[in-house]
């Protein structure tokens, strides 16, 4: 079971990026998916997140700028990005809380990070 990104980039302020998050494996479902960030220099936080249910929420950071979706069927989740700044910056991550095959579970399973950057 993993978890890959893809969809980072450059582009410039006030500019638009979509990542994706596939989860690859025998995979019967997926719980919690959160997308985090890590800017140079400063931890990790938490950019937005999505139940299996659909709820969703968000850092105040990003709050009507960010759109987290999913598509259960794809086992992917999506991250649409809005009006971007120098400050979104980083390097972000997927993360899936729990993932069941039919084998096991697998907890807190990341991705490997794509790079956004913000800059003109």
């Amino acid at each position: 079971v993993q978890l890959v990104e893809s969809g980072g980039g450059l582009v410039q302020p006030g500019g638009s990026l979509r990542l994706s998050c596939a989860a690859s494996g025998s995979i019967s479902s997926i719980n919690v998916m959160r997308w985090y960030r890590q800017a140079p220099g400063k931890g990790r936080e938490l950019v937005a997140g999505i139940t299996s249910s659909g709820s969703t929420n968000y850092a105040d950071s990003v709050k009507g700028r960010f759109t987290i979706s999913r598509d259960s069927a794809k086992n992917t989740v999506y991250l649409q990005m809005n009006s971007l700044k120098p400050d979104d910056t980083a390097v972000y991550y997927c993360n899936a809380d729990r993932i069941m095959t039919g084998a096991r579970s697998y907890f807190e399973v990341w991705g490997q990070g794509t790079l956004v950057t913000v800059s003109s």
